[in-house]
């Protein structure tokens, strides 16, 4: 090999190796790495470490990260101190390495798992299913029940009552415990009736007393008797 040709191998080699090193410091720089985790929505296990103003402090990869109280559950959080050395799953939302500043975000991923939830139990829910409930909101058009299984359901104005009804706060009020019938199942949203199970008032039969055979006889004597020929 010639000395020409060895230089350049040992250049090119010397290259490749700067190369290797740099992209190493970038994957060692933390804010790196958290940015990467944002563009992925990668899903990090993290612990509470502390109680703050407005949210909760968590580490990720040795940074201070911040996850507002509005991101930390799906409902309102009354007392944060509950959080403290809590594990919960948290994603990047937002990176700003010149403000130190790490923003991450539980809501998200407990609204997906709410979903998956919901959508398992539709698809284990029958129709003609008879559960329990409470009216959560009236409208015109019908009322909202939350069942006893966690799902949510409409009762149709036309399908509350037997009798004839022009709005649902005409029998119904917020609150009100239902038993319904799950009537229809399409596209995530589950039909239900109460008057599916109204039981049909029947008009009670004429009672009619047939007489005795002994009376039957009387009474064609007494006929007879009576009659003139």
């Amino acid at each position: 090999m010639s000395e020409e040709m060895r230089e350049e191998l040992q250049e090119n080699e010397t290259v490749e190796t700067m190369a290797d090193y740099e992209d190493h410091i970038d994957d060692a720089n933390p804010w790196n790495r958290v940015t990467e985790y944002m563009e992925k929505k990668t899903v990090l296990p993290v612990k509470v470490e502390g109680v703050v103003n407005g949210g909760v402090i968590v580490m990720v990869e040795g940074l201070r990260g911040f996850v507002p109280a509005s991101k930390l559950s799906l409902s309102y959080i009354e007392d944060l101190e509950t959080y403290l050395l809590k594990d919960i799953e948290v994603q990047v939302i937002d990176v700003d390495q010149a403000n130190n500043r790490l923003v991450l975000s539980a809501r998200e991923i407990l609204k997906e798992k709410e979903r998956k939830a919901r959508e398992e139990q539709i698809a284990n829910l029958k129709v003609g299913t008879v559960l329990k409930g409470k009216v959560e909101t009236l409208q015109n058009y019908g009322a909202f029940v939350k069942l006893e299984n966690g799902l949510s359901g409409l009762i149709h104005v036309s399908q509350i009552s037997q009798k004839r009804i022009k709005v649902p706060a005409d029998v119904l009020n917020v609150g009100d415990e239902v038993r319904v019938k799950v009537i229809g199942i399409k596209e995530g949203k589950v039909s239900l009736s109460m008057k599916a199970l109204e039981e049909a008032k029947e008009e009670p039969a004429e009672k009619v007393v047939l007489p005795k055979s002994e009376d039957i006889g009387t009474n064609l004597g007494d006929l007879f008797r009576n009659l003139k020929l």
